[in-house]
């Protein structure tokens, strides 16, 4: 029911949310040095904000049923789980920060947002109140790949994990957002993969002695609907793009799974994609600065083939086989360490 209803939510309402963005001559502006993507100077941004609507009623539509076979029809609420709402909080959060330096571009008719000292403010203010409600719901400050490792990181060490790993996230998607539906395919596919994490927690609660995981499952379920309804309209050649208000909501919400499904180290395989992206910038950077030779032709990596050839269409493909590759890895480890495991029957 999430799913469904955020996909229908955002696949009705982008058309509009297109047609409005094009009356205020809200549109994206692109870099000179990428030619082959001038055809897309103006086409409408801050699509990210319908995938946060339809996030957001698709889970809490969800907790409403109106039949039922024990009681047939009636109004029955469903309660909603405390790490569930800091999820939509990291969401929310995030995308408003992307929200502002998409904004600014608007304002300044450049391709340049919010300095990096307000938009990692921003995501720092945003982390430390995830981080501080995180503590406050229960959630284990224990290191943890498929399931806690053992190595209790204290209050400041898991505050400093936390901070890292949704500005780390949400910088890593917002950087890999270059090519058309290339951060809604991925993250579809890793939405999917804590779809299916969180679920599997909540139906073997006593091998991994974790709880509220199932309404985790159900936002999932949300994210992973309104992104395939957003790939409808913003697979190549893109008719609006999702900015930074949708990157960093992406980001965030994958953050803030990997936090409280306890499989914070696991996010480097499921997100491989985005790592790699980042990965390319860094090595950039230190060689150019360093030894002042560049080892891509441009980065993010995906630049870089497109430099060398390669048509927009086939980098897409590719970097979503990548990103399914690694998202069924991941999926693989948790379920083999489950079988490895004292292993419970599902109920």
């Amino acid at each position: 029911m999430s799913a469904t209803v955020a996909f229908v939510v955002v696949i009705l309402l982008t058309p509009l949310a297109i047609g409005a963005l094009r009356r205020r001559s809200i549109g994206q502006f692109i870099q000179t040095e990428l030619e082959g993507h001038l055809h897309k100077q103006g086409v409408p941004t801050m699509g990210g904000v319908v995938i946060v609507l339809g996030v957001t009623i698709g889970y809490f539509l969800s907790h409403f049923r109106i039949f039922s076979f024990d009681s047939g029809f009636g109004f029955f609420p469903i309660e909603v789980e405390p790490k569930a709402l800091l999820a939509l909080f990291a969401i929310l959060g995030m995308a408003l920060v992307g929200f502002l330096d998409d904004f600014v571009k608007f304002a300044r008719k450049r391709n340049e947002g919010l300095s990096k000292r307000w938009k990692f403010l921003g995501q720092l203010t945003i982390a430390a109140v995830f981080a501080w409600g995180a503590v406050r719901a229960g959630v284990s400050t224990e290191l943890s790949f498929v399931r806690p490792l053992g190595i209790d990181l204290g209050p400041i060490l898991f505050f400093l994990l936390v901070l890292f790993m949704l500005t780390a996230t949400a910088n890593g998607v917002n950087l890999t957002d270059g090519l058309d539906g290339l951060v809604a395919g991925s993250s579809a596919l890793v939405f999917g993969a804590y779809v299916l994490i969180a679920y599997w927690q909540s139906r073997n609660a006593g091998f991994y002695d974790i709880d509220g995981v199932v309404d985790i499952a159900v936002l999932a379920a949300a994210a992973l609907g309104a992104v395939l309804a957003f790939l409808w309209w913003n697979a190549a050649p893109a008719q609006i793009i999702m900015g930074d208000t949708g990157s960093h909501a992406i980001g965030g919400a994958i953050a803030a799974f990997a936090l409280l499904t306890n499989t914070q180290l696991l996010l480097i395989i499921l997100g491989g994609l985005y790592v790699m992206e980042t990965v390319s910038v860094i090595m950039q950077v230190i060689s150019f600065r360093g030894f002042g030779r560049r080892i891509f032709r441009m980065t993010p990596i995906h630049h870089h083939f497109e430099l060398k050839g390669w048509p927009e269409t086939t980098v897409i493909i590719r970097f979503w086989i990548l990103a399914g590759i690694m998202v069924a890895i991941g999926v693989g480890i948790f379920y083999a360490d489950w079988v490895a495991g004292p292993g419970q029957i599902v109920q």
